[in-house]
Order: C-alpha cells, then structure tokens, then sequence
C-alpha cells in the first residue's frame, strides 16, 4: 500500500471519530474506580466501593432507611423542537438481599434535576416523594427494576417497570417466567432501548451477553418531551426501607445521538462533504490497485439477499417494523420456543392471521449459510407435512423466518412425562392412533424430500422439536437450516465441512465420512420413531462407538429378549379412553383391542430399528417404510442382537432394485462435531 493510501486512511479515520464526537453522547466504565467519581454525580449516601457504584451505602451496620442517586456529569439533550433523540445503554446490576425479601430495589432514571429528593427512602425507591409522586414537579422517568411487592398495585417480589412522575408504574411485566432474577445476588446484565418513543428493556443472567438477552418489556408509545424537560441527567437511584438489599452498578454503557450541540453543526456540514470526497479517493484507489495486481477473491458470505433472489420459489420478502409490530417487539409474552438456531415468536399480522416468526441467534455460528438454505430449500417446497415458509426478513443485521403457526406447537413437548414442567396445553397424552399417524406424517414428508422433488432434499436434523403440529394433531416437519439440496438426481450424498445434526439422531457413519445421505435421514427418522412409540428421549452420544445409553440400543435389547412391547409408552391407549369406555361385559373385546394395539406397536418398533441399522445398506427407504406403516408389506427382518458398526459398510441384502445413495468410499478425516 503506498504511503499517500495510508495518509488517506487515517484522515478518514480521524474525520470519522470527530463526527463520532460530535454526533453521539457517548460513555463507558467497563467497571468503577475512585477517580471516576469526578465524571459522576453522586448522592451524600452513594459511593465507589469494590469496582462498583453503591447507589444505597454498602457499609458495615444499619443499612435500613436509605435513598441514593448516582447521574453520569452532563445532562444529555433527550429532545429539541421537533427532534427526539434516541439511546441505548447497558449496564451490570448486582442486587443483594440483606432481609427476605430484598428491598426496595433500583431503577434506571432520566431526571431533570439531578438532586436527590427528601424522604426518598423506603418504596419510594429515591425517584419521588410523597409531595411529589404523581405531579408534574417531578419531571422524570424511572424503569424499576423492583425486588418487592411494596403495595396491592404493585408487581410481584421480582418484576419490571416503567414509570413517569411517580412510584405507579404505566406498565410492568413479573420476571417470574423468565430467566432473570433481580434478588440472585449475581450479576444480571440489562439493556434498554429508546427509540421511536417506545422503551424495550432486555436482560440476561450473563455478562456480555447481549446477543441472548431475554426481552422483558416493551413500552407503549411514550411522547417523553410531555414530561421531560430538553435536558435529563442519566443515572440510577434505589432505596431501601426496613427491608434492605446493596444496590451495586457493576458497569454501565450509554450511547445516544446528540441532537443538542447546535455550536458543532457548522463542522458537521464541513465535514460530512470532507468524508465523502476521501472517501471517494480511498475507494478508487484501493479498487484499481486491487485490480491491477492481485486477483479479487470471492467473497467467502455473498449478500444474502443476492443469494435468496436468485432462487427459483423464494418467499415474501417482509418488512422489518412489519415482524416487529406483529411480535410486540418480540416480546418475551410471545416467545413459543428457543433453539440453537434461534428463538421463536408468535406473531399476528395486520390481516389478523397468525405466525411464527423465528429470530435467527447472533451466535449461531453458521447463522447466515442456516438462514439461506433454510429461505432457498423449504420455499421451493410444497407438500401438506413440511411447515409452510410464508416469508422472510433480512433487515438491520436481523435475520428472521415467517412461517404458518402452528397451534399444538412441537411433539417433543408431548412425548416426556414431565408434567410439572409443561404448561396445561401440553398436558394431553397422545393416544396411539395419533402417535402412528405423525409417524406416517413425517414418514410422507421425507419421501417427498427424497423422492418427491425436482432436487433430493437432506433435511440433516429429524428430531422430535422438529416436528411441529396443527390444530388436529397433524404432524408437520420443519426447521429446515441444516437441509442440503442435492442438485442432480445422480448424486449420492452431501459432504460437509462439519458434522452437522444433533446427539443421539446421527448414524454412526457421519462421525467417520462426515457425508449426510438419504440413509442418515432415514437413520434419524429411526430414532424419532423409536421416541414417539417410547416416550423416551433417544441420548445424547457423540461418540460413534459409544451407543450403549442410547434408545436404540435399549429397544434393540428388549426386543433380543422377545419383549420389544415393554418398551411402548406406558401411558398409550389404542385411541384415548376407548379401552376404559369399553363395559366389564365386554372384555374379550378389550382383550382384542389390547392385542391389536400390541401388534401395531411391535410392527413400529421393528420398523424403528431397521432404519436405525448400523450398515445404512441394510436400512430401508422411505418407500418401503410408507409401506410399511400403510400395513402393504410386513416389516423388514431385523437380527435380535444389534449388529456391530463396520465401515466400509456390507453391501445391501434386501435392498436390490431400489435407489441406494450412499457409496463405500474411503474413509474421511475426523470433523468438528456441532450439535444442536
């Protein structure tokens, strides 16, 4: 690089960080020290003290009947005429419970006058007073983050809030459903956004750990220029009362546009047209240099909505504020489901018709290629037991996914008996006629993907959250960021940097060639029936010599002993209460019904372990397990020891004449496994 491109760099980093300056009020303490107290406003009973800002004293003896504030120095300008700023701050709370419960709690405040009310103490929380709470005089707003229900109006012992002039919050949600608990005494990270007039506050039990943060309140619109004078002081104030808790500020980040430096307007127009003609110069140069003498290298993640256009069936595009008004701001009261893909919300849209609308993670580290293979492979695809995708979203580095919402939510909710901790809509039993036909329905919905398409689909991660159910029970197979489509019909299999899929559903095979196939679907597809029939959550190996713990081998070793039947779900009915409808007089036709049900079971059962087989030559296709299931052929035979895993694999014995995918190749090196 020659020495005038360098020079240029850094005049455009320099006129950068002076816009920065002028364009953003900006401060951080990663943690606090004693000469930081000069940036500070401090209350007489708040302080510096072990790194952290005690806004109520942290002192040996009577702590009971305190009120503290602590403000960054100079006030922020929130709004001038007609502008409204907008901020975001983060910071690092640290709440501990000297009595039961803890008392009064904390808030995060925009005062306009920094100075600590009188009697401010007790469930006043150091925001009003009794002469001020509820007037104009106070001029200030509060987001509690309250560890005691102090009145009848109040929210439970650990709960948020958002207040305007008063100890009576607008709105304020419990923090008993969430992962958050303010009285832990640990670290609990939050972080509240302003913007567009509307407050959203998030939290986390991790520090730095915004990208899982848990949203636990979203405002309505607030007009805070009613309330607010032009200037605000940003800061904390607590209290405590006979009960008493140490209210620490562990760290804090505030970041937001300066909309007040009116003086350093002149240098904004002076230098916005700097930046753009440097720019300019720095742009060129650099692309003729690269072009002359070095090859351009592609680019390792294309734009992704390049990527997603070029598809032949893309869905809608959607709007960003579209998904964010539909899911509350994704709101925490609408979350239906978390992954290591991303979180999942309800969503209602201006029609009035429901969504599902998944919330791809920041720190899913194969966020991108996931999001596209899941937009480009299921929008191609039509078939009544795949999840419909309606839609799509790529705005402001979010990555979202629409799809039709379904009522039951996911099987595997159904399928453990684990009542204590399911919510009342997942209390049914599934009975056995609706365990059979979900089995079918996934069973239609891999036959389709790898025989039904244009292009073999590998969906690469059958489970049992995966399969989602309608308002009838019908199974419907989804979550498609794994799939890989394999582009021409001769082609056998899909080799991946990684071993992709989750624990205790992967062939042993994949952990040697790290090749998904046909037969590792239908591997998967194995297990997921051996869970529904069980009820029993299939393992969670990763070695591929270590199966002992696994379902299947369990089920294997129950049915070598002539006793797969016991394996079945104690609590299946052949179709739910209609053994126990059935009068004392009749019970030669219970017993009936009790063997056909033994019979229909061991027939799934068998199946399972056949497509769980250790040689994947040996498993059938989902042809023959529609066939199967459909009652046209009996299962296929199945040894009562379950054999050793061997690769290269034998060739196939009974699978002559149909459409084998996998090839005995040589074997691959080792590849990093990543669960989901």
């Amino acid at each position: 690089m020659s020495l005038l491109l360098k020079y240029q760099l850094l005049a455009i980093i320099f006129t950068i960080i002076s816009l920065r300056k002028i364009n953003c009020f900006y401060f951080n303490f990663p943690t606090f020290q004693p000469n930081d107290e000069s940036n500070l406003l401090l209350s007489k009973n708040s302080k510096i003290y072990l790194d952290a800002i005690q806004v109520t004293p942290d002192i040996r003896g009577e702590i009971k009947n305190y009120s503290g504030r602590a403000f960054y120095n100079k006030p922020y300008t929130l709004w001038n005429k007609n502008k409204i700023a907008y901020f975001n701050t983060t910071f690092v709370l640290n709440i501990s419970p000297q009595t039961s419960p803890g008392g009064e709690g904390i808030a995060f405040i925009l005062a306009s006058d920094a100075t600590l009310p009188e009697n401010s103490s007790g469930h006043w929380l150091g925001i009003v007073n009794a002469s001020t709470n509820g007037t104009s005089r106070a001029t200030i707003l509060a987001v509690e983050f309250d560890t005691r229900k102090s009145s009848t109006e109040d929210g439970p012992d650990n709960h948020v809030g958002i207040n305007i002039n008063s100890i009576s919050s607008l709105i304020q949600a419990p923090l008993i459903n969430t992962k958050v608990n303010l009285s832990s005494g640990k670290d609990v990270t939050l972080r509240i956004e302003y913007f567009k007039d509307v407050i959203s506050v998030f939290g986390s039990m991790t520090v730095n750990s915004q990208d899982s943060m848990e949203t636990l309140l979203v405002s309505p619109p607030l007009n805070l220029s009613s309330y607010l004078k032009h200037d605000v002081y940003v800061g904390f104030s607590a209290s405590t009362s006979n009960y008493t808790e140490l209210n620490c500020v562990r760290a804090w980040e505030f970041n937001g546009v300066d909309i007040g430096n009116k003086k350093n307007l002149l240098w904004i127009w002076i230098l916005i047209p700097l930046v753009i003609i440097i720019g300019g110069l720095v742009f060129f140069m650099v692309y003729f240099l690269r072009r002359k003498n070095m090859d351009i290298q592609e680019d390792t993640y294309p734009r992704i909505e390049d990527q997603i256009q070029h598809s032949s069936m893309a869905p809608k595009k959607y709007q960003l504020k579209e998904l964010m008004k539909a899911t509350g701001g994704f709101s925490h009261q609408n979350k239906l489901g978390e992954g290591g893909f991303g979180t999942v919300y309800k969503g209602i849209l201006g029609n009035n018709k429901e969504i599902a609308v998944k919330r791809v993670s920041k720190n899913s580290r194969q966020g991108k290629q996931e999001f596209i293979a899941e937009v480009t492979t299921i929008g191609s695809l039509h078939h009544k037991n795949l999840v419909k995708l309606i839609g799509w979203c790529y705005e402001n580095k979010e990555l979202l996914l629409v799809y039709e919402f379904m009522p039951r939510g996911s099987l595997d909710k159904y399928l453990f008996n684990q009542s204590s901790e399911l919510e009342v809509q997942y209390s049914k039993v599934l009975d056995w006629k609706t365990r059979n036909s979900v089995i079918r329905d996934v069973a239609q919905a891999l036959d389709y993907l790898h025989n039904g398409c244009e292009k073999r689909v590998l969906h690469r991660d059958i489970k049992a959250s995966n399969i989602m159910l309608d308002i009838f029970y019908n199974g419907k197979l989804g979550d498609f960021g794994l799939a890989r489509t394999i582009q021409k019909r001769n082609e056998t299999h899909h080799s991946t940097k990684e071993i992709a899929g989750t624990p205790g559903y992967m062939a042993p095979e994949t952990f040697l060639t790290g090749r998904a196939t046909v037969e590792t679907d239908v591997y998967a597809f194995g297990v997921l029936v051996l869970e529904v029939v069980c009820g029993k959550r299939p393992g969670n190996m990763y070695a591929q010599d270590d199966y002992k713990n696994s379902i299947v081998y369990w089920v294997w070793e129950l049915y070598g002993k002539g006793d797969i039947v016991s394996a079945a779900d104690k609590r299946i009915s052949y179709e739910e209460n209609e053994i126990e409808r059935v009068k004392w007089e009749e019970e030669q036709e219970v017993e009936i019904e009790r063997v056909k049900l033994e019979e229909d079971i061991e027939i799934v059962l068998i199946l399972g372990l056949a497509c769980c087989h250790p040689n994947p030559n040996q498993r059938p296709s989902m042809k023959t397990v529609l066939m199967v299931l459909n009652g046209e052929v009996s299962p296929p035979n199945v040894p009562l020891e379950r054999p050793a895993f061997v690769w290269p694999a034998m060739p196939s014995s009974f699978k002559e004449g149909e459409d084998n995918s996998l090839i005995n190749g040589t074997l691959t090196p080792f590849t990093q496994l990543s669960g989901r």
